[in-house]
C-alpha cells in the first residue's frame, strides 16, 4: 500500500467522527492555555539529583589537631580575657574556630570579631556581646585587640 493509499483509508476509518464539532464539557470548567501548556514541560525525572551532585562535588576542610604549644597559648589568651572581664572590661577579640559541617565529614574555618562578654566555664563557650557563643574545644586561633573596651 502506498503512502496515499493509506491516507485515503485513514480518513475512510474516521469519516463518521472527523467533522463532528469540538467537545466542551458542561460540569467541569475549561483549563487555561497555561495549564494546557504545562502539561508538556519538561520535568526532572530524578528530583533532588542536582542538588545530591553539589553538595558532593562542595569541599569541606579537615580539623587541624592542636599542638601542645598552640594549646598553651590559647589558655594564656583566654585567662588574659578572663582577667580583663574580671576588671569590669569587654575585651575586643577575633577568634578563628573551625565550624563542623552538618551534612559531611569536616567543616570550615570561620572567623568572628567582636566584644567578649563573658567566658562560659560551665558549657565551655566564649559568649560575645552580640549573644553569639564559640565554643572553646573549636577554637584554633585567637587574637586580642589593644583597644581599652567595646561600647
Amino acid at each position: 500500500m502506498t503512502g496515499m493509499n493509506r491516507l485515503a483509508d485513514t480518513r475512510r476509518k474516521y469519516e463518521d467522527i472527523i467533522n463532528l464539532p469540538h467537545h466542551i464539557s458542561k460540569t467541569r470548567p475549561q483549563m487555561s492555555m497555561i495549564d494546557r501548556a504545562a502539561q508538556f514541560s519538561p520535568f526532572a525525572a530524578l528530583t533532588g539529583y542536582d542538588a545530591a551532585v553539589k553538595e558532593t562535588a562542595r569541599l569541606t576542610d579537615e580539623r587541624i589537631e592542636l599542638d601542645e604549644s598552640r594549646m598553651a597559648m590559647l589558655d594564656e589568651r583566654l585567662q588574659m580575657i578572663r582577667e580583663r572581664i574580671m576588671s569590669d572590661e569587654q575585651p575586643e577579640v577575633t577568634i578563628t574556630y573551625f565550624q563542623p559541617d552538618e551534612r559531611k565529614v569536616g567543616g570550615v574555618y570561620v572567623s568572628v570579631s567582636g566584644c567578649v562578654k563573658r567566658i562560659d566555664e560551665y558549657a565551655r563557650a566564649v559568649v560575645m556581646k552580640d549573644g553569639s557563643q564559640v565554643s572553646i574545644d573549636d577554637i584554633y586561633d585567637m587574637e586580642m585587640r589593644c583597644i581599652a573596651d567595646c561600647d
